[in-house]
């Protein structure tokens, strides 16, 4: 069987330049908080379950459409599928939620959203991707956890 792409020829953006560390005299018992931009730098190389292009090329995530509350440990991310109805969009979803599991201490909530308006079932993956143990149980499921290794590995 024939594997059809939904979207064949998807608009590519250009990818944000590196962020530049600023090396100061740093107290290591001052703790560092996380911004949008650090969270996008976490994220923005997920790659695409369905082309070989980031998520940042496609301009799926954005810094703009990223929250940080330190002082609440809450990050909330919103994501803008390619196309409407696009039905990697879940997939999409937890792949974000698990780098950022994965990567930010265990304080933060993380909360992934797909961007109003820009999906045709927003509220249907939403509740799914807000439902712990329905991420939970996904996560549990072998295949589906090899393919989100494989979109959250940066490729080289």
């Amino acid at each position: 069987m024939e594997e059809k792409l939904e979207n064949i020829n998807p608009k590519l953006y250009v990818k944000s330049g590196e962020r530049l560390l600023t090396v100061d005299d740093e107290d290591e018992d001052v703790v560092d908080e996380f911004d949008a931009r650090e969270i996008f730098d976490l994220i923005k190389n997920i790659n695409d379950p369905e082309h070989p292009l980031t998520l940042e090329e496609l301009q799926v995530v954005e810094e703009r459409l990223i929250q940080v509350d330190n002082k609440k440990n809450l990050v909330d991310v919103k994501f803008t599928p390619t196309i409407p109805h696009c039905s990697m969009v879940t997939l999409i979803g937890l792949s974000i939620r698990v780098k950022l599991l994965r990567a930010l201490p265990s304080r933060f909530k993380v909360n992934v959203e797909v961007n109003p308006g820009t999906h045709s079932s927003e509220a249907a993956v939403n509740k799914q991707l807000a439902d712990k143990e329905r991420v939970a149980a996904a996560l549990e499921n072998n295949h589906l956890v090899r393919v989100i290794n494989q979109c959250v590995t940066v490729r080289n």
